[in-house]
């Protein structure tokens, strides 16, 4: 009889484009996230936790750069052979719910969504298959009161998680504007042109002016001395994206004006410059002024995905990149108005504005800036010196829970007590509770402050300390209180 192979263990590895998180990341983004529900809460968004999985047809076609609808998306066929797939955002699910349930659901409908989302697309450094996404929709209105708020909503967010003022800027353009510019150019229906003038000016910020009409024109010479074939238009006719791009003015009358004469005699370029007008009204109303919220028609985003007002929220300190270089952190967040989105369920125009914030860059941000910790403070351990005693330690453990504070007991082998106090240092524990035999006798507990003890042992000399003591002897019925008052000495100590 022939011998079984033997079959090979699985290995241990995380799939290709995905990570694992752990404690101090999970607690860090859950902290982030109800911040941000809170801000959404008072602006009177509700909650919706919609399925992580949707059919590929209510999916549709809204990545780039695909040629089949299942493609950049997880997908499968049911046993239906129903094509089903992983969401790859959190607004095309809303899309079917609001189609789905419009006749049960208040109009317009203002929805907040956070959770993660997958596409199948190649991986790369800081770029993963699964990350998270926390958006916040308006659907049913047309009022570009809504698109205020948005932005709005957005500055405000962003100072409640801990950028502060002077650290962002949310930047406002129009799709209508960009269609009034190409209009102007005369094009007419010829698809192919449009669409590359719009990748060229997508590279505005990369290549700037002078690059821009380069490949508007003839072409240009990229970094690498490569030749790049121009999109072959005349100086005049590239002349409107020009003025669209530099636009920008020192104050927002300037900006609106220069506008104008980019779209020239546009009609839907002119509708594209009076809803700007009228956000920049709404947010200048509110208090928004140019220092948090500002037109910029530099901003351009899902060219074929939105249908009005754009925005991003762009952070502009600077970090240091691998290399060593600086360089301003960038966007974390981006979205504007889609009204054909819901069309897709229910043949009638719907119009739609919302935002998406990454939520795993805005946590990169905060941890650039120093505003979260890169470790979070572990719990209190009750050590075990008797184990016939598990039930003392137990009660112990309990009156610090009681009294809310984190705290658990130790559950290894409690035989080699220095491997428990290195298990609360792995934890990152602030305090060990320690009653022997003796200390049990005697109705006194030993507790040691751990943080005191770390700074103790890293400190060339002892004599600094001499008067703080690491460990203390207290009576059994005040524990909670002495623990208490060891954290919060910790927690000034940590602010100095």
């Amino acid at each position: 009889m022939a011998k079984q192979k033997k079959q090979p263990r699985p290995k241990a590895a995380t799939p290709k484009g995905f990570r694992d998180y752990f404690g101090n990341e999970v607690t860090e983004r859950s902290e982030m996230l109800s911040k941000i529900a809170g801000v959404y809460h008072r602006y009177g968004f509700d909650a919706l936790e919609s399925a992580a999985v949707e059919t590929v047809e209510a999916l549709g076609k809204f990545l780039p750069d695909v040629d089949r609808p299942n493609e950049g998306v997880f997908a499968w066929q049911d046993e239906d052979d129903t094509w089903m797939a992983l969401r790859y955002d959190l607004t095309a699910p809303l899309a079917r719910v609001f189609a789905q349930h419009r006749n049960d659901l208040p109009t317009p409908y203002r929805r907040f969504a956070m959770g993660p989302v997958w596409r199948n697309e190649k991986p790369g450094p800081g770029r993963y298959r699964q990350f998270y996404q926390c958006d916040a929709d308006t659907v049913g209105t047309s009022s570009m009161a809504a698109d205020a708020e948005i932005c709005a909503m957005l500055s405000d967010t962003l100072e409640a998680v801990g950028i502060e003022r002077g650290d962002y800027i949310v930047r406002v353009n129009n799709r209508k504007v960009l269609n009034g510019v190409l209009e102007t150019m005369g094009l007419g229906d010829d698809q192919a042109k449009r669409d590359a003038v719009l990748r060229t000016i997508d590279k505005f910020d990369k290549v700037g002016e002078r690059g821009v009409r380069d490949l508007l024109g003839k072409g240009r010479l990229d970094a690498s001395g490569a030749y790049i074939d121009g999109v072959g238009l005349s100086d005049e006719q590239a002349e409107p994206v020009v003025a669209f791009l530099t636009s920008k003015a020192d104050d927002v009358d300037g900006t609106f004006a220069n506008l104008r004469v980019a779209v020239g005699g546009s009609e839907i370029g002119l509708k594209g410059i009076e809803e700007l007008e009228q956000i920049a009204s709404l947010l200048g109303a509110q208090g928004y002024a140019s220092d948090r919220i500002v037109i910029d028609p530099s901003v351009v985003r899902g060219l074929g995905y939105y249908t009005g007002p754009v925005y991003e929220a762009e952070l502009t300190f600077e970090i240091l990149d691998e290399k060593g270089r600086k360089r301003q952190f960038g966007s974390v967040a981006g979205g504007g108005r889609y009204d054909d989105l819901v069309k897709r369920f229910t043949g009638q125009e719907v119009p739609a504005t919302g935002v998406s914030i990454g939520v795993d860059r805005l946590l990169a941000a905060l941890r650039e800036k120093g505003r979260i910790q890169s470790q979070t403070q572990g719990p209190v351990v009750v050590t075990v010196m008797d184990r016939e005693r598990m039930a003392d330690y137990q009660t112990m453990v309990a009156e610090l829970r009681n009294a809310g504070i984190r705290a658990e007991v130790y559950l290894g082998n409690p035989k080699n007590f220095g491997n428990q106090l290195k298990y609360a240092d792995k934890r990152n524990s602030p305090i060990a509770v320690i009653e022997g035999g003796d200390e049990k006798e005697a109705g006194i507990v030993q507790i040691k402050d751990l943080y005191l003890g770390a700074k103790i042992a890293e400190s060339a000399s002892l004599e600094e300390w001499r008067g703080n003591p690491s460990q203390f002897e207290v009576p059994r019925d005040l524990l909670v209180a002495k623990v208490r008052e060891i954290l919060a000495n910790q927690s000034g100590a940590g602010q100095d």
